[in-house]
């Protein structure tokens, strides 16, 4: 109650309806004597696991149809899980200071083990669709060079984790509380958005997890010769996306100085 009288005070103090959480240490060793760090962790490997279960059924199931967008809505509302269920999404927020570097590390390896897990799923429940489909392996798609796959995927994850920024962001959510929005619903319609103008092109990777664990399971030369699209390309993304929201919508930077210049010890 106190901790709530506290915030609401300096709240005030500054003029501000919201208070911005404070920044996560870059190395926080505490978190792994804290048995909420792995309950987390088990999360995000079921939450990658179902997500890429899902996905990769789903990508299988659409090379099968013959409308050019059948099966994009399941992609985009298979993102609205919930948790981070992508590296680029952490890597984001860890630039930002929303999650330590251990924990950031730890959510991408869960990510990792998730993805290859549940796209081994698939391939077990669907192995001759599986093979014969592609695996759901994100490859640059002919008539395409690596240039263009690469911004594919770097505008792509730019715009995912923008979302995630803006849709979680507490100014956002104090000033438009009369307005009951969900996060993961903005942001499973930015992924759907997203699906609609990069599967030509790359598949839609924008998520490190989802390419390497199908390209693990499927294991096909072509996957790995353009995997590294797919790693570069939704990093360089989030980089730009925490940057523009946290230095230049939130002018984080000014801030700060802002703050030092006032500090009369300074």
């Amino acid at each position: 109650m106190s901790k709530e009288v506290s915030e609401e005070g300096q709240a005030h103090h500054h003029g501000k309806d919201y208070v911005d959480p404070p920044p996560a240490p870059l190395i926080d060793m505490a978190e792994l004597k804290l048995w909420s760090f792995y309950r987390a962790l088990i999360a995000e490997f079921i939450a990658t696991l179902l997500f890429l279960y899902i996905t990769v059924a789903t990508v299988i199931g659409h090379k099968k149809q013959t409308g050019p967008c059948d099966g994009v809505g399941l992609l985009g509302i298979a993102w609205a899980f919930g948790g981070h269920i992508n590296p680029a999404v952490t890597f984001g927020l860890f630039l930002a200071r929303k999650v330590s570097l251990i924990r950031a590390i730890a959510y991408m390896v869960a990510q990792c083990l998730g993805a290859i897990c549940g796209t081994g799923l698939v391939k077990a429940f669907m192995k001759h669709a599986y093979n014969s489909q592609g695996g759901g392996a994100n490859t640059v798609a002919l008539g395409y060079n690596k240039g263009t796959a690469l911004g594919a995927e770097i505008i792509g994850t730019f715009v995912l984790v923008y979302t995630v920024f803006s849709a979680t962001d507490p100014k956002r959510s104090a000033r438009d509380s009369h307005v009951p929005v969900l996060a993961p619903l903005p942001i499973g319609f930015a992924v759907f958005m997203v699906h609609l103008a990069t599967i030509p092109i790359t598949g839609t990777g924008i998520n490190p997890a989802r390419s390497f664990g199908a390209a693990v399971i499927y294991n096909n030369d072509k996957a790995w010769d353009d995997h590294w699209i797919f790693w570069v390309g939704p990093f360089v993304g989030a980089l730009a996306a925490a940057a523009y929201h946290q230095y230049i919508l939130r002018a984080a930077a000014i801030k700060a100085l802002g703050s030092f210049r006032s500090n009369p010890s300074n």
